[in-house]
Formats: structure tokens, C-alpha cells, sequence
């Protein structure tokens, strides 16, 4: 019996643990942060349509068949997604907008329907997801505004993409807590252009406030370093005069002892110097009577002794003076006489020199010039002969060409032979054949070419007539020097 019992109470403990175990297996809580999603048996849930086939469960346990049904979990807390968008206002600006959109599933249950339709098994992707939707929407709207607009009123362009992502953020069961855009990037410039004339305006009032505060901090320092040195200039003063007193003071102080010791000796000074006068006029008294007097006697006795020899040394020496000047006019008077003697010999004789030098020079230019009248007559003889002689020379080839050649020729015939002989000059050695009839042929050579000589100076003289040797030109004959014949010694053969 008591094993009947044991086994019976084992039974119960063991069947009461199997059902605590199955209890435990079958009964689910939802976490104040998720909502459990139960499918697997047809439920109707209180706003939702009917034959959704799943239940919903938020904040409290639920019984959960295993096997026959599947529970999942939906996340209920906050999300965040960052927005990095490039966008393009309404005046053609690019911009970039920088921003946070913080989400959540929605508390009631058509928001976690619809989230877990969704994202029941793709939560990681659920930030992207809204990125994607605000980004669009941001650039619609951006799109639509100015960047002044955006500047001034950023809750607008927050309203705005709120609302335009209302309804899609209502289809995915999310609602979004906060969306702030951070930061509007200007990659061109374009913002900080707009800042240029308020921050210039800025920079010049707080110059000008600046220069102003300066101004009147440097007036009012100066006015206290002014106020200062004039209390110091007053003090100063003040100081010198109290110190003037003082030194003063002392000084009377310090020469009260001197002072009158000073007046005792000046007093004591006074009758030694009345007793010194009254000493002086007695010994002067004395001097008088025992000195001056017998000197002055003296004096007087000297004076008239000196006197009396002074007047005789000017007598003496006055008539000394009175003869010296009589023996020295005598001398004057006799230089002076032998003096004009010389003087008149000194002129006879150089007026005998002028007249002397005046005479050879007379002569020699007189000389001179003959010599020259002399020289200029001959030379003037000397060209009309040679003139007349051209002349008669002129007139002669005029009327007798040939006589006047052969004349010319024959006295400048010995030139003109030696000039044919000189052809012969450079040669040392000579063979003439034939003997004496070799010889006169080459002397009738030399004559034939002696003739052409004389036909040349024939045209010669002639072209010089045509010329014009009235010029004063001599022959061309005249004049000229042949060189000197050489000797051409001749070998017979």
C-alpha cells in the first residue's frame, strides 16, 4: 500500500512538472518594447480586418500552441537613420543637407500589422529603408525652395517632408518622433556670399565701435593722466614751498650763531681800522715834516741842476745841427750838379745809339728790298722770255709742224738713241750673223724704229697743240731724262 502511494504522489509530482514544463513551453510574454506576432490559426484582432491570420500581442503573456503556432518578435523600440542627400534648390544651387530621422514602429496594432508585414524579417534594413523615403522627399522639396528660404526657415523644410512622408511612413506602420536637419552645405559658395555684406556690416560697426571705444578710453586717460599730473604738479609745489620754508629756518637757525659772531668781529674790525687811520695820519705828519719836505728841497735842487744842463746840451747841440745841415746842403748841391752831367752824357749816348741802329736798319731794309724788286723783275723776265718762246714755239708747229719735230728731234736726239739702246740693256750677249750685213740690218732696224719714234712724237706734239700749251708746259721731249745707255757688247760670229 505505502508503494501504491509512492508511486501515485511520483506520478502526480512528475505529471505536475510536465505540465509546469508544457505551461512554460506554451505561455509567451511581450516585452514592454516588442509585440509578439502569433500565425498559424485564424484570430480576429480588434482593428483589423478579419482573416489576417496572425494575432497580435503587446504587454502581456498569451497562450502559444507549439507546433501549431509560430511566434515572432516585432521591435518596438526607436530607430535612427542619418540623411546625407544632394539636392538642388529651386534656383539651381546644389546643396547637401544633413539631417536625422529618429522612427519607430507604431503602438497600435494596425502600425505593427503593416510593420510586420514588412519588416518582420528584414528589421536591420528598416533604417534604410525610411532613408530612401525622406531622401526623395527631400529632394522634391528642396527642390521647390530657395536657399534663402531653407536658411530662414528650416522648421518649414522639416514640416514639409514631414508631412509628404506621412503617408508612406502610415503604410510601413512607422511614425516618425523627431526628424532635425543638422547642416546645409554650400559646396559653391553661395551661402557664405549671401553672409559677405551682413558679416562686412558686422566687422565695420564693431570697427566703428571699437574706434569709438577706443576713442573715448583714450580721451578719458588722458583727461585722468592730466587730472594726475596736475594734483602731482599741486602737491609738488606744495611740497617745494613747505621745504622752502623749512630750509629757510634751518638756515636762519643755522646762521643765528654766525651771524653774531660775524657782527662782533666786523665791530672789532671797525676800531681796528679807525686805530690804523688815526696811526696812518700820524706817521703821514710825521713823514711830512721829517721826509717830504727835505726831499721835496731836494728835488727841487736837482730839477733846476738838470734843467739848467738840458738847456745847455740843446744849445750845444742845436748849432751842431745848424752845421751838419750847412755841410749837407753843400754836398747835395754837388751831387746833384755831377749827377745831371751823367745824365746828359747817358742821353747824348743813346741818342747816338737810336740813330746809329735807326740807320742800319733803314739800310738793310732798303737792301732787303731791292734784293726783292731785284728777284721779282728777273723772275718776271725769266717767264715772259719763256712765255714768248712757247708762244713762237706755237706759232712755228702751226706753220711748220715737221720742221719743229725734226728741230726737237735733233736736239733731243743723243736721249732718243739712248733710249733705243736701252732695249739692248739687259743683254749680255749678242750673235749677228752675216758679219757686216747682219750689222746693217739691225742698225736699219734700229733707225726704222726711230722712226716710229718720230711719227709718235709727231702726234704727240700735235695733240699737245690741240690741248693747249699756252699753259706754260715745255715739250715733252724738253726734259725728259733717258737712262743711261749700256754698252751691248757685239760678238761677230
Amino acid at each position: 500500500m505505502p508503494m501504491i502511494v509512492g508511486v501515485v504522489a511520483g506520478a502526480a509530482v512528475l505529471a505536475v512538472l510536465v505540465v509546469i514544463g508544457l505551461f512554460k513551453m506554451m505561455w509567451r510574454v511581450a516585452e514592454p518594447n516588442e509585440a509578439l506576432i502569433i500565425s498559424g490559426s485564424k484570430h480576429r484582432t480588434e482593428g483589423l480586418e478579419e482573416g489576417m491570420g496572425f494575432r497580435i500581442v503587446t504587454g502581456r503573456g498569451t497562450m502559444v500552441l507549439p507546433g501549431v503556432q509560430a511566434v515572432r518578435k516585432l521591435s518596438l523600440d526607436l530607430n535612427e537613420t542619418e540623411l546625407h542627400v544632394d539636392c538642388v534648390t529651386h534656383q539651381g544651387i546644389p546643396l547637401k543637407v544633413r539631417g536625422v530621422v529618429i522612427f519607430k514602429v507604431g503602438d497600435d496594432f494596425v502600425s505593427i500589422a503593416n510593420a510586420g508585414r514588412r519588416f518582420l524579417d528584414q528589421q536591420k534594413l528598416m533604417s534604410e529603408r525610411v532613408h530612401n523615403v525622406f531622401a526623395g522627399h527631400l529632394r522634391s522639396i528642396v527642390g521647390g525652395l530657395t536657399v534663402e528660404d531653407m536658411i530662414r526657415d528650416r522648421e518649414k523644410l522639416t514640416g514639409q517632408t514631414r508631412a509628404a512622408c506621412g503617408t508612406e511612413m502610415e503604410k510601413l506602420g512607422l511614425i516618425v518622433d523627431s526628424l532635425q536637419i543638422h547642416e546645409i552645405e554650400d559646396p559653391t559658395g553661395y551661402i557664405q556670399n549671401l553672409a559677405m555684406p551682413h558679416a562686412a556690416a558686422v566687422q565695420r560697426d564693431a570697427r566703428i565701435a571699437q574706434a569709438e571705444a577706443n576713442r573715448l578710453a583714450t580721451e578719458a586717460e588722458q583727461q585722468s593722466f592730466a587730472r594726475m599730473a596736475e594734483a602731482t604738479r599741486d602737491s609738488e609745489i606744495l611740497q617745494a614751498g613747505y621745504q622752502a620754508e623749512r630750509d629757510n629756518a634751518g638756515a636762519k637757525a643755522r646762521q643765528a650763531g654766525p651771524l653774531a659772531d660775524a657782527a662782533a668781529r666786523q665791530e672789532v674790525v671797525v676800531q681796528e681800522t679807525r686805530v690804523a687811520e688815526l696811526e696812518a695820519k700820524r706817521r703821514e705828519q710825521q713823514l711830512q715834516a721829517d721826509v717830504r719836505k727835505p726831499a721835496d728841497a731836494k728835488a727841487y735842487e736837482k730839477r733846476t741842476l738838470a734843467e739848467a744842463e738840458r738847456d745847455a746840451r740843446i744849445s750845444a747841440a742845436e748849432a751842431k745841427a745848424k752845421e751838419t745841415e750847412l755841410a749837407a746842403a753843400a754836398e747835395a748841391t754837388r751831387v746833384k750838379a755831377a749827377a745831371g752831367a751823367e745824365a746828359e752824357a747817358t742821353k747824348a749816348r743813346g741818342t747816338a745809339m737810336a740813330a746809329a741802329t735807326r740807320a742800319t736798319g733803314e739800310a738793310e731794309a732798303a737792301a732787303a728790298q731791292a734784293k726783292g724788286l731785284a728777284e721779282a723783275q728777273a723772275a718776271k723776265a725769266k717767264g715772259l722770255a719763256e712765255a714768248d718762246a712757247i708762244k713762237a714755239r706755237a706759232a712755228a708747229l702751226a706753220e711748220n709742224q715737221e720742221a719743229v719735230v725734226a728741230q726737237q728731234l735733233a736736239e733731243n736726239w743723243p736721249e732718243i738713241v739712248k733710249a733705243g739702246a736701252s732695249a739692248f740693256g739687259s743683254v749680255d750677249n749678242m750673235v749677228v750673223l752675216n758679219g757686216a750685213d747682219g750689222m746693217a740690218d739691225m742698225l736699219a732696224k734700229a733707225l726704222t724704229m726711230g722712226g716710229t719714234g718720230l711719227g709718235l712724237a709727231r702726234q704727240l706734239l700735235q695733240s699737245m697743240n690741240q690741248n693747249g700749251q699756252a699753259a706754260g708746259g715745255a715739250s715733252p721731249l724738253n726734259g725728259a731724262v733717258p737712262p743711261p745707255a749700256q754698252k751691248v757688247p757685239i760678238k761677230e760670229d
